[in-house]
């Protein structure tokens, strides 16, 4: 699956989503009406390393990473305890190949926020993370509810 049909993926099931191109990447925002300035925003597809995000080396010729904040019971149930949030620049320590292509791991910089990745994912890994992409938009729905209801 290339970034292209892994967007379409995304926006094909997951209503009121809009995608932003920012920093490198695509943002997939939780936005009905867009009633917020961007929504709340549940995965990403990164294409470009950062300045603070280069674990991944996504300067290899067709390497992304599909990002995507599942929560903290999520993650916890996939890796365990969070690890601690990295210095600037850094990256947590968990002991994963944040260059190994086609594997769920934790987010190389977020996944003291609870974020997961994967780089290059195939049609039957996206498939097997329906569940997490899932729970990962319930979270932006309710966040985009929170949000409207402090307006």
């Amino acid at each position: 699956m290339d970034q292209v049909q892994l967007s379409e993926h995304l926006l094909r099931y997951f209503a009121d989503v809009h995608p932003v191109q920012t920093w490198g990447e695509t943002a997939f925002f939780y936005n009905p009406g867009r009633q917020l300035p961007r929504g709340v925003y549940f995965a990403t597809i990164k294409s470009k390393d950062g300045d603070n995000d280069r674990a991944s080396d996504l300067g290899r010729p067709g390497v992304f990473r599909l990002n995507i904040g599942i929560g903290q019971s999520a993650y916890r149930g996939q890796f365990g305890q969070q690890p601690a949030r990295p210095a600037a620049g850094g990256v947590v320590d968990t002991g994963h190949d944040f260059t190994r292509l086609d594997q769920l791991m934790p987010h190389p910089v977020y996944a003291w926020m609870s974020w997961v990745c994967v780089l290059n994912p195939s049609s039957q890994t996206v498939r097997s993370l329906h569940l997490l992409l899932e729970r990962a938009y319930d979270l932006a729905v309710d966040k985009f509810q929170t949000r409207l209801r402090k307006r």
